[in-house]
């Protein structure tokens, strides 16, 4: 029936969308010693997914759609690794499971300190029981990927809650010619499927997509099936107003194989499977809405709004392992069901000198989250039910940059946030015996969130800049206690932008300072509030183009990640006695010394064929419950290459891994997730 469903919603996909204009071009002109202001700049508000400005005073990766077709990836967020470098610790239950996506040292569970965004509409789940912010980049198509924003640290005033360590922006292909199809079969029974198309006129133009992937997995009962569907429409009513919009829709079912243990990972049998009713599916969708009208020379209004529904089942088994709902040995179902909506507006006016932009957002979520104890899959008792959970979020924010000099500009932003939550738990008696209603939780909260920059236009094409900002994001079990704060930080950070030539990077400095951090096991999900810790590190990003055919290019993050004041309580699986461990000093759980990406791109002008040859490093890395251990790096290698057949059609081959390095995914209280083997991925595209 789930199926059945997606397959309608799909086939309605033309009739239930109109769309949104591009951010303007920047047409003013530069000097290498001054700092031009250009007729009108919109581009730094992301409203409707602008791309990020090299010449604001922060750290962002910019990955081209061309780098996301030419790599070899197993999901999502391997192919932002491999793209963007950033640190991933992949779950391997499932493509519905969200992996852990950690940016300058942050531990997030399911990439919930990341607040990323697709065309203007924020991913990330409020209100959920899994995990507050579940950040789920598996809905990404990436055939319809025009590029990628990772900004470093919580730099803009346009993004609130979850964009605590940073900011994944997404915006996908607004206009193509033709039709491209294309069949990927991989190892391990891997099979990708689709085709984008695009359409349109001088008033009306967009693109559709559609996507089906089938693997088999590369352990035992790890099979899965992904069903995606993408749509944009962009239709100019005149030369003053556009409107865009878009629909992304997903759908999958997996077997989950579970974890694996410190003695099977070491013996490479990879091929235990925990339980074998462990599975789950997962439905999401989401739609928007955007108008962008220029109201005069200097002055432009755009709105982005949208609604997003999903609905998901989870069941999986945990090795003996203390936790306050999972890890006894026995399954876990979980299931959530939601509706959102929210409203991003914002006015721009182009002065003489900079901009300034005025905005505000809401955001609402509403969900039904259960927690039950199973044994194969069924039900005995349960740990959480809540229906439903309510949460709103309100913003104000406020973002101006200033040409003070011919040399020094200065960027300030203000953001404020009021967040109301309610929960109406119930307390089960058991199943098929009801439960009893509980009274209506409520509370509110608010916050501020400063930001200030400065960037000094040095000769030679460098910049030197530095920034103060301050983060923030809603602690989980939010949807059980509403009176949880928020987990706040002050971030700092200075660095040198390089643009000459042949010649780009970056180095930077930076120091972040949390409060109310938030410890918390992604596999059993316990969590304990109220601690400090402190991130900082330096970050090192440079692209050289050798020759015309040759491009080198790296992107690497080496971080100090420590608790300063905070401590965790160890359950003892057998006896389920406890004890308070200080983790004062130590490194911040699941979080890896350095991350780090390399990169050859062999491009001969006149060639049919490209090479693409990839590095991707993991430093020593901090496992969740194990305190003081620290797990060996590890470094993967992969290549690429592809072959014009003709004009219309190209072969591409890639291998993934390719000296089959056994690695770590992600490792909490001695229970391993592995990393994927030597995998071979192909391609065969043809362009109508």
């Amino acid at each position: 029936m789930r199926w059945l469903i997606l397959g309608l919603a799909l086939a309605a996909l033309p009739a239930t969308v109109v769309a949104q204009l591009p951010a303007a071009r920047d047409t003013g002109r530069t000097r290498n010693d001054t700092l031009t202001r250009p007729p009108l700049r919109l581009v730094p508000v992301t409203v409707t997914a602008a791309p990020t400005l090299p010449q604001q005073p922060a750290t962002s990766v910019h990955v081209t759609q061309a780098a996301i077709q030419q790599t070899p990836a197993f999901d999502s967020y391997d192919l932002i690794r491999q793209t963007a470098g950033v640190e991933v610790h992949d779950q391997g239950q499932g493509p519905g499971f969200a992996s852990d996506a950690s940016v300058r040292g942050y531990s997030s569970d399911h990439s919930t300190d990341i607040a990323t965004w697709v065309d203007g509409v924020p991913l990330n789940e409020s209100v959920n029981g899994h995990a507050e912010g579940y950040d789920d980049w598996n809905i990404l198509f990436p055939e319809a990927i025009q590029s990628v924003d990772v900004i470093k640290g919580p730099t803009s005033a346009v993004y609130g809650n979850f964009a605590l360590s940073g900011i994944v922006n997404i915006r996908t292909i607004e206009q193509m010619q033709g039709t491209e199809l294309w069949l990927d079969p991989a190892s391990y029974g891997r099979a990708e499927g689709g085709l984008l198309g695009g359409f349109g006129n001088d008033t009306t133009h967009g693109v559709l997509g559609l996507r089906a992937v089938h693997e088999d997995g590369w352990r035992a009962h790890s099979s899965y099936d992904i069903l995606q569907g993408h749509t944009r429409v962009v239709h100019q009513f005149s030369p003053t107003t556009t409107i865009d919009g878009g629909v992304e829709l997903y759908a999958t079912q997996w077997h989950s194989p579970g974890f694996l243990d410190d003695s099977q990972f070491t013996a490479r049998d990879y091929n235990v499977v925990t339980n074998s009713t462990d599975h789950g599916w997962k439905l999401r969708g989401q739609e928007r809405l955007s108008l962008r009208v220029i109201l005069g020379p200097s002055l432009a209004w755009r709105t982005t709004a949208y609604a997003t529904q999903g609905s998901w089942k989870l069941l999986l088994t945990i090795p003996a392992e203390p936790g306050t709902f999972e890890g006894g040995g026995g399954q876990t179902e979980e299931d959530d069901r939601r509706l959102g909506a929210g409203l991003t507006s914002a006015l721009t006016w182009a002065l003489p000198r900079g901009e300034i932009t005025l905005g505000t957002a809401y955001d609402w979520a509403h969900s039904s989250y259960q927690n039950w104890n199973t044994t194969n899959a069924v039900r005995t008792d349960a740990n959480a039910l809540i229906a439903p959970a309510v949460q709103g979020e309100a913003s104000l924010f406020a973002q101006a940059s200033e040409d003070i000099t011919r040399h020094l500009r200065a960027t300030l932003g203000l953001r404020f946030d009021h967040q109301t939550t309610s929960d109406t738990p119930d307390s089960s008696l058991g199943p098929g015996m009801g439960t009893i209603a509980q009274p209506v939780v409520k509370a509110s909260k608010s916050i501020f969130a400063p930001k200030f920059g400065l960037l000094y236009r040095l000769p030679l094409g460098l910049d030197l800049y530095g920034n103060i900002s301050r983060g923030f994001r809603q602690t989980d079990g939010v949807i059980e206690d509403p009176t949880l704060p928020y987990i706040t930080m002050w971030a700092y950070e200075t660095g040198l932008k390089l643009t000459s030539g042949v010649v780009s990077g970056s180095v930077a400095l930076f120091r972040d300072d949390v409060s109310n951090d938030q410890t918390l096991n992604p596999v059993t999900l316990e969590d304990e509030n109220g601690g400090a810790s402190r991130r900082q590190g330096v970050e090192v990003e440079v692209a050289v183009r050798v020759t015309p055919a040759l491009r080198l290019s790296g992107d690497w993050t080496f971080q100090d990640a420590r608790y300063t004041t905070d401590t965790y309580t160890e359950v003892d699986s057998v006896d389920g006695g406890s004890s308070v461990a200080d983790l004062n000093g130590l490194r911040v759980f699941n979080t890896a010394r350095y991350v780090g990406l390399a990169t050859a791109e062999i491009a001969p002008p006149a060639a049919r064929w490209t090479l693409r040859l990839t590095m991707n490093a993991m430093g020593p890395y901090s496992p969740f419950d194990e305190p003081g251990v620290v797990l060996p790096s590890w470094t993967l290698f992969s290549v690429t290459g592809v072959l014009r057949l003709g004009a219309a059609a190209s072969l591409q081959v890639g291998v993934r891994n390719v000296f089959d390095l056994a690695y770590r995914e992600l490792e909490a209280g001695g229970l391993i997730t592995p990393g994927e083997p030597r995998a071979v991925y192909g391609a065969l595209r043809y362009h109508l």
